[in-house]
């Protein structure tokens, strides 16, 4: 019985845990997978769908809210969506303003849909982890993994993408060999010491996107796994557990979206420097 147990606690973390991967089979073609171990037979091109749907179902509601909010602005006595939109933009104008030190039009419009975005993701996590995943069963889903912040392929797509402004930003505002020259001749200014530069700075450029992404990521991921443990336990615990949880987590959701911006902004200033 205790092994049957096991058995069945092991299950219930693992397909919960599981996204909806479409992809490439090599005995199956292209279906969707119906274990992890058809998934991971997909190999690198396939798609987990339920962490592409759901962020572009976050993307499209933070595009309605606003707009909505947008539509719906007055010069009189705001509403409260108004209110709430007014505070957002409030918060992330100041931050820029205390941290991003060039002339950028983009690098405000970046950081609010970053926060608002990974905002939304995040808040999906609030969800009873059981409430999705029997709903689509019902459908005749397998899996479905509905917060894409605890999925590493998003987390590090999107820190990919700053990865890629900074590329950006750096070689146009300091130029190809303005670039170069930082690489080189920072922290040791000494011709000499150019290689022992380049290595720490290539290092620590690398690096940024992957702590980015794993930041994200780690703090999403373990607070996913607390949630299918707290939801494995008697009803009563459950609900001792749970609520408090829950309500500590909103903090933690909206800490990481904070952050994740808050470093992009950062990483995009240190872009526009010249040295």
């Amino acid at each position: 019985m205790a092994a049957g147990n096991e058995v069945s606690t092991t299950y219930y973390i693992q397909h919960h845990l599981q996204n909806l991967t479409f992809g490439n089979h090599p005995e199956n073609g292209w279906s969707l997978a119906h274990s992890a171990e058809e998934a991971s037979e997909m190999g690198f091109w396939a798609i987990h769908l339920d962490t592409m749907g759901w962020s572009i179902a976050m993307g499209l509601l933070f595009i309605w809210i606003f707009r909505k909010a947008g539509k719906m602005a007055t010069t009189g006595v705001p509403s409260g969506l108004q209110n709430a939109v007014e505070m957002v933009f409030e918060f992330i104008e100041n931050m820029i303003r205390g941290t991003f030190k060039g002339h950028n039009p983009i690098i405000a419009p970046l950081a609010l849909t970053l926060f608002v975005w990974i905002f939304l993701m995040n808040t999906l996590k609030i969800i009873p982890v059981d409430y999705f995943p029997v709903l689509f069963a019902k459908l005749g889903v397998d899996y479905m993994k509905i917060v894409p912040t605890t999925d590493v392929n998003a987390t590090l797509g999107m820190a990919l993408g700053v990865f890629c402004l900074i590329l950006y930003y750096s070689f146009k505002v300091k130029g190809v060999g303005g670039f170069a020259k930082e690489l080189s001749l920072t922290p040791f200014n000494h011709w000499a010491l150019i290689p022992f530069n380049l290595v720490l700075e290539i290092v620590a450029l690398l690096v940024k996107p992957f702590s980015l992404a794993m930041r994200l990521f780690g703090n999403m991921f373990a607070g996913e796994v607390i949630f299918i443990l707290i939801a494995m336990l008697p009803f009563w615990a459950i609900w001792v557990l749970d609520v408090p949880w829950a309500i500590f987590h909103i903090l933690i959701v909206t800490l990481q979206a904070f952050i994740f911006t808050v470093l992009t902004v950062v990483y995009l200033s240190a872009a526009h420097e010249h040295h």
